[in-house]
């Protein structure tokens, strides 16, 4: 069971939910299908992916809000939909938020490479027939020209700095960069000071194990949200931890809109 890409869009992967950015976007896509938790399904940065469905099957698409059309005619978001063989499923520009998921019933193979033109998505087969009642409501998709708000608590190495410091990175906006990717979230603004505070260890800096929704101060000063791609490991210090619960929205917020990490 397949559908063929005839437009990639900006950037599409086919990635796990653990790879997601939105995770939550992620997860009630397959929920509304039925599929489990685990299941692959495609990330489409921006919008303009288009696909033209091989074989029948049913999809649901959530994250992003903008206008998705199936065969011209527009598609209902946050739905699970079923869609026939031939059928062209298309992604205009995303308005709220920044990155759609699609889900496919059966769920889809998950490769490291970005999809391109005339490549074939491949999906397995569903599980039963119908789809389940799905009581958890989707989350709006956010607006652009709003900031986005995410709550931290302190890092494993914030004591090494002053408090001025942490009132700093919690009390003053910043502005996420174009320069962010999947491995993080680079926030632009004043720079904070890396010097550690008196008193404090200064021995040199040791990788050590990262994970997602750290905030690491790199010696720019302008901290760095670790996201899902980010690597094992790190040696610049995690003053901050965004919680889990909030990284999602990170993963939807847009080169240029003001973010504020809330202690």
């Amino acid at each position: 069971m397949s559908a063929v890409v005839t437009d990639p869009g900006t950037l599409t992967l086919a990635v796990e939910p653990g790879q997601a950015l939105d995770r939550a976007s992620m997860d009630l896509a397959n929920a509304l299908l039925g599929n489990p938790d685990t299941a692959a399904g495609l990330e489409v940065l921006l919008g303009g992916l288009k696909l033209r469905f091989v074989t029948g099957s049913a999809l649901a698409v959530s994250g992003a809000e903008g206008m998705v059309t199936l065969n011209g005619s527009e598609l209902p978001l946050n739905k699970a939909v079923r869609v026939a063989p031939g059928a062209v499923l298309e992604f205009g520009p995303a308005l709220f938020g920044i990155r759609y998921y699609v889900a496919v019933q059966g769920g889809v193979d998950a490769g490291t490479a970005p999809l391109r033109s005339g490549a074939s998505v491949t999906f397995g087969r569903p599980q039963g027939h119908g789809f389940p009642e799905v009581n958890h409501p989707a989350r709006r998709a956010l607006d652009p020209e709003r900031p986005v708000v995410a709550r931290v608590s302190r890092g494993p190495q914030v004591t090494n700095f002053d408090a001025a410091t942490w009132l700093r990175l919690t009390s003053e906006p910043w502005i996420l960069s174009p320069e962010s990717d999947r491995v993080g979230a680079r926030l632009a603004g004043r720079p904070l000071e890396v010097v550690p505070r008196e008193g404090s260890a200064t021995q040199a800096p040791q990788k050590q194990p990262l994970e997602s929704g750290s905030v690491l101060l790199p010696p720019s000063g302008l901290p760095v949200i670790a996201l899902a791609g980010h690597p094992v490991t790190a040696e610049s210090p995690v003053i901050a931890v965004v919680r889990d619960e909030d990284l999602d929205l990170i993963g939807q917020a847009r080169p240029g809109q003001m973010v504020h990490l809330l202690g």
